[in-house]
C-alpha cells in the first residue's frame, strides 16, 4: 500500500511520545483535507462533535497534523450521536480508506460496524475514548487519557483539602457532580475514579449527580437545578471545564462566589477553564490534553505498515492549582 511516510515530523518513537504535542467542523462524511491523489495515506476520522473547547482543540490538532503529514483526511462530525458515527465509519469502509480512527460517543454498540471494518481489512484506532467490547481484535490500539486516573486526581485533591472545602464547618462536605454524556467512557471512568478516592473520607458525600452532556449550557442548567434542590452545597465536581464554567454562571447568578462559597473541581485544562482557575473561580483542574494529532498520525503510519503497536497508548498529563494556571496560561495552546 503506497503512502507518504509520516516519520519525518514524528521521529520520536512511540515509547517516548508524550502529549506535549496529552469539535467543531465539517458535518459531511466525506470531507477531505488532502487530495488523495499522490499516494498519500487516507484516514477516515469520525469525531464526537463540537460539544466543548476541548473537542474543538482536539479536532484542530488532528486536522493540522493530517495536513502537515500529507494525510488525506476524511472527517465527519457526529454531533454527539452514535448513529452518525456508525454511518460515517460505514462510509469510510465503502471508500476503502487505509485506516479508520474515531472517538466513540459512547462505550457500547460498536462490535457490528467494527467487524465490518475488520472484514474489509481496514485497521481501526480508538482516540480519546475507549469501547466496551470483549473482542479487542476489532481495533489496533487505543490512544488517550486514563480517565479513571483523572477522577482519582480530582478526588485526591478534595480529600487533601477537605477542611477548606467544608465551608460551613459542620464536618460534612456536600458534593454535586456534573457528569459527562451518559454512557461515554470519560463520564463513567471519571466518576469511578473520583468516588473510589473520596470513599476514604466519611465526611464526603455526593448529594446529587446529573449529566450536563459535557456542554457549558448543560452545566449551567444542571447547576441551577442543584442550587434550587440542594441545601449546603460545598463542592462542584465537573467532568469537564465547560460544565464547570456553566456552573460558575449559575452560582454567580444565585448571588454566590464560585471558588469561595462553593469550591469547583474540573477536568480538561482548556484556556477558558485555566483562566477561571487563575481568577480563583475554579479551585483545581486535572489536565486532559486534546493535542493527539501528531501521535495519531504516527500510529496510523505504523498500523497501516503492519507494524506492531501497543494496545494502549496513555497520554501524559498533569494537574493545576491557581498559581500553576497563572504560570501556564501565557503559553497555553488550547
Amino acid at each position: 500500500m503506497l503512502k507518504k511516510s509520516l516519520v519525518a515530523a514524528c521521529a520520536i518513537t512511540l515509547s517516548t511520545l508524550s502529549l506535549a504535542a496529552c469539535g467543531s467542523s465539517d458535518s459531511g462524511d466525506d470531507s477531505g483535507s488532502g487530495d488523495g491523489g499522490d499516494g498519500s495515506l487516507t484516514m477516515g476520522f469520525a469525531q464526537v462533535g463540537a460539544e466543548s473547547g476541548w473537542r474543538t482543540a482536539n479536532t484542530k490538532s488532528i486536522k493540522e497534523s493530517a495536513e502537515s503529514e500529507g494525510v488525506d483526511l476524511k472527517f465527519s462530525d457526529a454531533q454527539q450521536k452514535q448513529e452518525n458515527q456508525i454511518k460515517a465509519i460505514r462510509s469510510y469502509i465503502q471508500q476503502k480508506v487505509d485506516v479508520i480512527a474515531f472517538s466513540p460517543v459512547v462505550e457500547t454498540g460498536w462490535d457490528t460496524v467494527l467487524q465490518e471494518a475488520k472484514r474489509a481489512g481496514i485497521p481501526v484506532i480508538l482516540t480519546d475514548r475507549s469501547v466496551d467490547s470483549e473482542d479487542t481484535s476489532l481495533y489496533k490500539t487505543f490512544l488517550g487519557s486514563d480517565f479513571v486516573l483523572e477522577g482519582e486526581k480530582a478526588g485526591k485533591w478534595l480529600v487533601e483539602n477537605a477542611g477548606e472545602a467544608d465551608g460551613d464547618g459542620d464536618g460534612k462536605v456536600n458534593i454535586v457532580e456534573l457528569q459527562g454524556t451518559t454512557g461515554a467512557a470519560p463520564a463513567i471512568d471519571r466518576k469511578q475514579g473520583f468516588e473510589d478516592v473520596i470513599a476514604s473520607d466519611s465526611s464526603m458525600k455526593i448529594v446529587a449527580s446529573q449529566t450536563g452532556d459535557f456542554t457549558r449550557d448543560g452545566g449551567k442548567k444542571v447547576m441551577e437545578t442543584f442550587l434550587n434542590s440542594e441545601k449546603g452545597i460545598d463542592v462542584v465536581y465537573a467532568h469537564n471545564d465547560d460544565m464547570g464554567l456553566g456552573a460558575i454562571e449559575a452560582i454567580e447568578a444565585a448571588g454566590m462566589t464560585p471558588g469561595k462559597d462553593i469550591k469547583i473541581i474540573t477536568v480538561d485544562a482548556v484556556k477558558d477553564g485555566m483562566q477561571a482557575l487563575a481568577d480563583g473561580k475554579i479551585n483545581f483542574i486535572v489536565e486532559c490534553n486534546p493535542l493527539l494529532g501528531p501521535q495519531l498520525m504516527d500510529l496510523a503510519d505504523k498500523v497501516v505498515a503492519g507494524e506492531k503497536v501497543p494496545e494502549r497508548v496513555v497520554t501524559e498529563e498533569t494537574t493545576f492549582n491557581q498559581a500553576q494556571a497563572k504560570e501556564a496560561l501565557p503559553d497555553r495552546q488550547y
